[in-house]
């Protein structure tokens, strides 16, 4: 009988297994409040788990990405990149702040007496120094990123120059090492697979312990805030990823079928970067090249953040209506500027939006208190955020794939 219930688990949809997690964890909340925070180990092991197969996933796929182009092609897929996330980035700050401005969120609310710190900001040129690392273990050791992304880059376009060498030894050396990478990205995937066994659980730990700990008082509050935040993604998603997706000749309802996996998981564990493994899966699996998804999926975790710059618009609405200041356009656009530099290498952990946020604020000496008033919603932030985040990388993929694999049946 158990051995019955075993597959019939594994058999269900994983959007099923962790939107019932979700559910149940909330129940939970309400039922225990704050005692539910006893589960939040479990959540922990899950973003643990993901983080741990996410690193290694995102350096083999890059590598094996780059390593099976030509330095032209590699050109002409990262110029692509830049101009879509330019753009979607614009249009979300346009959102956002157009419908804070119309709704104007944070309106006769005032400030908790909470100290919040301010967090070390840092410059343009730290920021770039910091992605060429010193030491190629340190930066596994560390866990930074974007010093992986970097090494990933760089060890790709050396086995890319062997494996399109005159010479033959040369060749065959880049081809030993192509067929080395591929097999330890199997592995990791065939690890991941395990993982995902456990994350409906993690998910319920998650849900359960969060929503229990910041009680109902503070989300009814913020209700509007939320509700801006929210009706902003529903543009982004149903007008501008709706407009690339057509113009680059996908099916919108069959794209969004296909990638219901990657984005439902960032839902959930509010974590880009812990997605990113399911996000490569489902881009392939929504006919997008595997050259093209393993290239621009794990660079568009770092360097595009569409649901954070559309919750930084409406996060800086609400900061200037609580302080009554008349900000003007040309304010906010430097602040969200400011801000994207900062978000830069943090984009993809759980609660960075609240980071971000408290770096732009103390740059423009508004109060660090309306962090914490954030706070109260910021699980909810996140969720939303995430999912936009992970499904705006997806779609630029499919907009700069050239030739793109027939769908996989879903």
């Amino acid at each position: 009988m158990l051995m019955n219930i075993w597959k019939k688990y594994q058999a269900t949809s994983l959007v099923i297994k962790m939107s019932s997690g979700f559910l149940l964890g909330i129940l939970v909340a309400v039922l225990f409040r704050e005692q539910a925070e006893l589960l939040s180990p479990l959540g922990t092991i899950l973003i643990r788990l993901l983080s741990l197969i996410a690193l290694p996933v995102i350096f083999l796929t890059v590598v094996l990405a780059i390593g099976n182009m030509n330095i032209r092609q590699m050109g002409k897929l990262g110029g692509k990149l830049i101009l879509y996330y330019a753009a979607t980035t614009a249009m979300a700050v346009f959102i956002g702040v157009s419908l804070a401005l119309f709704f104007s969120p944070g309106a006769g609310l005032t400030l908790p007496n909470i100290e919040v710190s301010a967090p070390d900001v840092p410059n343009v040129a730290d920021i770039f120094i910091h992605i060429v690392p010193n030491n190629i273990f340190a930066a596994f050791a560390a866990g930074d990123l974007m010093s992986i992304i970097f090494l990933a880059i760089i060890i790709g376009m050396a086995i890319s120059g062997m494996s399109y060498a005159s010479d033959e030894k040369l060749q065959a050396q880049g081809v030993f090492l192509e067929r080395l990478f591929s097999a330890l990205n199997a592995l990791f995937y065939k690890v991941l697979e395990g993982i995902l066994l456990y994350a409906p659980l993690g998910v319920f730990a998650i849900s359960a312990s969060t929503f229990g700990m910041q009680g109902w008082a503070t989300l009814k509050s913020l209700f509007l805030f939320t509700a801006v935040f929210y009706l902003g993604l529903a543009f982004l998603w149903s007008v501008v990823y709706t407009l690339f997706l057509k113009l680059s000749g996908n099916n919108v309802l069959a794209f969004f079928r296909n990638t219901k996996e990657a984005y439902s998981t960032a839902f959930f564990t509010t974590s880009s970067i812990a997605t990113l493994p399911i996000a490569i899966a489902a881009a392939k699996k929504a006919g997008i090249s595997d050259n093209t998804a393993n290239f621009a999926i794990p660079l568009g975790a770092i360097f595009n953040s569409d649901g954070g710059a559309l919750r930084m618009g409406v996060s800086l609405v609400f900061a200037a209506n609580i302080m009554g200041l008349d900000l003007a356009w040309n304010d906010f656009i430097i602040i969200v500027v400011i801000g994207t530099l900062l978000s830069i290498g943090t984009a993809g952990v759980p609660a960075a939006g609240l980071v971000t946020l408290s770096a732009v604020l103390s740059v423009f000496g508004l109060p660090l208190e309306i962090v914490a008033l954030i706070a109260g919603v910021d699980a909810l932030l996140s969720m939303g955020g995430t999912a936009s985040n992970v499904t705006g990388d997806i779609v630029g993929a499919a907009v700069i794939d050239d030739k793109q694999a027939a769908p996989t049946p879903s």
